[in-house]
């Protein structure tokens, strides 16, 4: 299972360091120390913590989030797979995206929940509505 500092699972739920120290200090998201002292966070762990996050049931900063020419990095948060298709779900700061590709593609790319993927969003699937 992968695990990712502080740092790193700042940046994938668009906040600052301190503010997911902070979330860490509190125990609002369960870390452990590798041997070298630093403290990680299981992909798994950061995953759900990342749904609620993107569901604003964890509070705190509001940290904006800004995409760079469409892409979304985040954290895989669910992985449905068929015979033939899957569906994979990334939590990208407070972005869910979902996306629908072949079994094969998941499983040559390791997508599993709790790995770090970056979604990227082709302008011609993209639909606007005005509220």
């Amino acid at each position: 299972m992968q695990s990712y500092t502080i740092g790193q699972a700042a940046r994938l739920l668009g906040v600052s360091p301190d503010t997911a120290r902070r979330w860490a200090d509190a125990g609002r998201i369960p870390t452990h120390r590798d041997e070298n002292g630093r403290r990680l966070i299981d992909g798994r762990d950061l995953a759900a913590f990342s749904i609620e996050v993107g569901q604003g049931a964890a509070g705190g900063d509001d940290g904006s989030y800004t995409s760079a020419r469409n892409a979304f990095p985040g954290i895989v948060t669910a992985v449905k797979l068929g015979d033939i298709a899957a569906q994979v779900e990334i939590q990208a700061g407070p972005h869910r995206l979902v996306s629908m590709l072949t079994r094969e593609a998941v499983e040559e790319l390791g997508l599993v929940v709790g790995v770090q993927a970056i979604a990227r969003v082709k302008s011609t699937s993209v639909h606007i509505d005005r509220a």
